[in-house]
């Protein structure tokens, strides 16, 4: 369901996107990056995140690591990521698909500025061999995301 659900959502916001599926796993960072010939830094993570309550998702580029300091700095908080068993939960994706689109329920997004090193980038579509091709303005702009620094 869950990439069937990110086809929805490309078929009624942007139709000119199309979902790819792929013969190999694109589960990981390092998997995708191969699976698609591009280097690991265009691979869009999405990281799912709570925030007192609260399930956020951030998307960076894929090599980068999270900054504590600049984490905290922001969002007046520790990064707390979710368990794997709540991701799919959350977000209506399982682990290794997850994405900013397509989600069980609308959650908030947020691009770090990591993302823009690249014309374009490729986050993963909902399922653990899928992913879509954009730029990152474009992805921030199909999931009303706020930029922020915390790479």
């Amino acid at each position: 369901m869950s990439i069937d659900s990110v086809a929805a959502f490309f078929a009624t916001n942007a139709p000119d996107i199309a979902v790819e599926r792929y013969a190999t796993s694109t589960a990981t960072v390092a998997l995708a990056a191969e699976a698609l010939g591009v280097e690991p830094g265009q691979i869009a993570k999405t990281l799912s995140l709570r925030q007192g309550d609260d399930v956020v998702l951030l998307v960076a580029r894929g090599d980068a690591r999270l900054d504590n300091r600049k984490y905290k700095d922001r969002f007046g908080q520790k990064a707390r990521m979710l368990g794997f068993e709540e991701v799919e939960r959350e977000t209506g994706h399982p682990v290794g698909g997850v994405c900013p689109f397509g989600l069980a329920r609308p959650l908030r997004v947020f691009c770090d500025v990591s993302l823009r090193d690249f014309d374009v980038v490729y986050p993963a579509a909902g399922a653990p061999d899928a992913a879509v091709r954009m730029t990152p303005d474009r992805l921030a702009l199909l999931t009303n995301a706020e930029w922020v620094d915390v790479v």
